[in-house]
């Protein structure tokens, strides 16, 4: 009888998450199971082994857009290719504390957590998160980002300093 023999090409855990994979959902299961134990060692490893979603900033796309008229389009999720990594140009909606310059950083098990939090954005749309991804992007705004929170809509939220936050993710 022949073993089956292991593939000569070393995985690397660092490989961005591939959205084909995740078979077109925003969701973290290992995330959402974390943050409903309240487990801190849980939360970080899914962090480390999974994706968490993040809010993506939407600019308005000209003068009109900016007024208050409602618009029929349905909340969008992710970019052109609908759910892959971040395009180098997305950029993080953080979330400010009025007469400060510090930010909070709100990450999602889900896609449907952060919708129970902005209801009424026409707008809404995410971006699926890796470790690395949301490693640098905590390295690059650790100066401004106060606070991190997780599912802050409930029913399982959790908070943790961005310094801890990136101990966590190794």
């Amino acid at each position: 009888m022949n073993a089956a023999t292991p593939s000569s090409e070393p995985t690397d855990p660092r490989e961005p998450v591939d959205p084909d994979d995740r078979n077109g959902t925003f969701r973290s299961e290992s995330l959402e199971l974390a943050l409903a134990a309240q487990d801190a060692a849980a939360v970080a490893f899914a962090l480390r082994h999974d994706v968490v979603v993040v809010p993506k900033l939407v600019l308005p796309t000209d003068a009109s857009a900016t007024n208050d008229t409602a618009t029929d389009a349905a909340p969008s999720t992710g970019g052109p290719d609908d759910g892959a990594l971040p395009d180098e140009g997305d950029q993080v909606r953080v979330f400010g504390r009025e007469n400060t310059d510090k930010r909070i950083l709100l990450l999602f098990s889900s896609d449907d957590t952060y919708a129970a939090m902005v209801p009424d954005d026409p707008n809404r749309q995410v971006m699926l998160y890796d470790a690395l991804s949301l490693r640098a992007f905590l390295e690059a705004h650790l100066d401004v980002i106060e606070q991190v929170f997780f599912d802050i809509a409930g029913p399982h939220t959790m908070a943790a300093n961005p310094e801890d936050l990136l101990k966590a993710l190794g």
